[in-house]
């Protein structure tokens, strides 16, 4: 009778398994991936295509000794598994369980926290320079995805990684493409060939040889060298790849575990960096997954029978009102232009790009080329709108000071999963937006209560003819205001208080509702205000609400340093204004996965935790 995946010692028990082991492994693994994230969801069709690959990577290398680092790392839930940690996977994304990304504190399998994409190379490259400079003896390896690879960044490491020749594994999950006639006997005697020690001795050898004959040696040597590089770009595919100084494996069937082994291994005995390119399916094994592979990359709990999501809302969220009211004004304005960074689907371009399929621009996992082709897009007469989750944004902070904002032009930045995400924790909460968008001189920043109100600035943000962003959070977007005043009117009071007022953001304005009427119960008077524009901040509103109450609570879903409260703060104090000012908002911490809500009363910035810290510093106790 075959073990449950959690009575397993992994990884050690991994090694003593033959092939024929493994093989029933990938089914046993398939079979706990899918029961268990239909319960807890997460990231399902890229993990299913990478079963195979971990199971290889594990039998090969020696975790943790080797070094195994995952890029974007949401296709890392299989090396958790033959890690040891199989037991806690029901708690993978909750709340004190398992991140659904690698994660250091959680084990020393895990090198480095990671989230975001592009980057592993790099660490890889750093990794392998370390060991050497320290004498140490162990593998590094980068496994990173062909959408990873559309990021400068990778090729950036690449560059630096093949011309340093150290001795460092980059391994090219590629779900992109059908597996090429390549991977049968030709292309397994290229690889053991290539790699061996007697093909780098021959090279060198020939090299020596040649240059030595008088007069005609060099001329010999580079002729020849002309005939192999002929050849190789007649039978090699990796030709990119070797030119920049790694000895290329592939492609390779990424579903063939011996195949993987084999070729892993003769990796590790190679000199110098080396590509093994790997084909796979996404969201092999689960029917729903490999014909809607988008659908599941990143899915909520579902009936694993059916595919269907349980307890769906009918209710749209943030990122379908954005998206349905751009189709609408691109309708009206044929200036508008959509430019996402792989994200289409998920920042809720999907019917704009059916729609406009010559005006919506995915330039891939490239945030920064995304930001400066905005740019251009703006200065050649376009309205570009892009799209890109808060926490990817922050990585093109440069071009967006430098290439937007300096030059003056109108790129309208949507900057989505702004806030608390919940189970994607660290990595991918938007928690720094408003603080690293509200110093950029001549920006726009704002932040709407609800999804008519992210109509209205979308509207507004066409009639700047200056950078703004408009930030927003993931989820359903609500119906909170009951009156609405235009844009241009600043700031919106909602109520007014006697013993304090809060100027609540964005998403944060139903709480400070919430929290007023929890203090009108205690006897403490609190009015609200929607902030609505961090930048331009509308000082006249705020030094009237600091004069005639006696405490300011601003209260934001951002870090407290360098937010709205801290710049609210300096205002009052610019202006010689007494009133106490509280700040609430996340504290100066990465703030860890979770569900959203338990995060937020954990963190006491739910209705309750907020007029609880209200009530006390207003009445001393605190």
């Amino acid at each position: 009778m075959r073990k449950k995946l959690t009575e397993y010692d992994f990884p050690n028990d991994l090694k003593n398994m033959d092939i024929d082991e493994l093989e029933l492994l990938s089914y046993d693994i398939r079979d706990f991936l899918i029961s268990n994230i239909s319960c807890t969801g997460g990231h399902l069709a890229s993990n299913l295509g990478a079963v195979e690959l971990s199971i290889a990577l594990h039998k090969v290398f020696e975790s943790p000794k080797d070094k195994i680092v995952w890029d974007v790392g949401h296709q890392s839930y299989i090396h958790k598994i033959l890690t040891g940690r199989a037991d806690k996977f029901c708690t993978l994304r909750k709340t004190g369980g398992l991140s659904g990304f690698p994660r250091i504190s959680e084990s020393p399998h895990d090198i480095f926290s990671t989230g975001h994409g592009s980057n592993s190379i790099s660490l890889v490259t750093g990794l392998a320079k370390a060991r050497d400079l320290n004498g140490e003896k162990y593998n590094a390896v980068a496994v990173i995805g062909d959408g990873a690879l559309s990021g400068g960044l990778a090729y950036e490491g690449l560059n630096n990684l093949g011309d340093s020749g150290a001795n460092a594994i980059v391994i090219l999950n590629d779900n992109g493409m059908s597996i090429s006639k390549s991977t049968g006997g030709v292309s397994k005697h290229l690889s053991k060939l290539r790699v061996s020690k007697g093909y780098y001795s021959l090279k060198r050898n020939v090299k020596k040889a040649s240059k030595k004959i008088p007069g005609i040696g060099n001329n010999i040597y580079s002729g020849m060298e002309k005939l192999r590089d002929s050849l190789k770009y007649v039978i090699v595919n990796g030709v990119i790849f070797e030119e920049m100084g790694f000895t290329y494996i592939g492609p390779l069937d990424g579903h063939n575990i011996e195949e993987l082994s084999m070729h892993m291994e003769l990796a590790k005995n190679a000199e110098g960096p080396v590509l093994l390119h790997i084909i796979t399916e996404k969201g092999k094994g689960y029917r729903n997954a490999e014909v809607y592979p988008g659908r599941y990359h990143g899915t909520g709990p579902f009936d694993p029978e059916t595919g269907v999501a349980v307890d769906p809302s009918d209710i749209p969220t943030y990122s379908d009102v954005f998206g349905k009211k751009l189709v609408e004004l691109a309708e009206d304005d044929d200036r508008i232009v959509a430019v996402s960074a792989a994200m289409t689907e998920g920042t809720g371009l999907s019917e704009f790009c059916s729609r406009f399929p010559d005006r919506t621009f995915d330039v891939g996992m490239a945030e920064e080329h995304a930001v400066s082709f905005a740019a251009g897009l703006a200065k050649g007469g376009a309205r570009p709108f892009v799209a890109i989750y808060s926490t990817f944004l922050q990585r093109a902070y440069d071009e967006i000071i430098t290439d937007v904002c300096l030059q003056g032009l109108p790129v309208i930045f949507a900057a989505d999963r702004a806030g608390n995400v919940g189970a994607d924790g660290e990595t991918h909460h938007g928690m720094f937006d408003i603080s690293y968008f509200s110093h950029m001189p001549g920006m726009t920043v704002m932040a709407p209560a609800d999804g008519r109100e992210l109509e209205q600035m979308m509207d507004h943000a066409l009639t700047l003819a200056t950078p703004c962003v408009i930030r927003y959070p993931r989820g359903e977007n609500g119906d909170i205001l009951k009156d609405r005043i235009p844009l241009y009117r600043g700031s919106q009071i909602i109520s007014q208080g006697k013993d304090a007022e809060i100027w609540a953001l964005g998403s944060m304005v139903k709480t400070a509702l919430e929290t007023a009427e929890i203090l009108k119960k205690k006897g403490i008077d609190t009015g609200v205000a929607n902030v609505r524009f961090v930048s331009p901040i509308d000082e006249e509103k705020i030094i009237s609400s600091a004069k005639k109450t006696k405490h300011i609570i601003t209260l934001e879903d951002n870090i407290i340093k360098g937010g709205f409260g801290e710049r609210a703060a300096a205002l009052l104090m610019k202006n010689n204004i007494k009133a106490k000012v509280i700040n609430l908002g996340w504290p100066d911490k990465f703030i860890e996965h979770g569900s959203a809500f338990e995060l937020y009363k954990k963190y006491r910035l739910d209705a309750a935790g907020t007029a609880e810290r209200i009530s006390d510093l207003i009445e001393g106790k605190a």
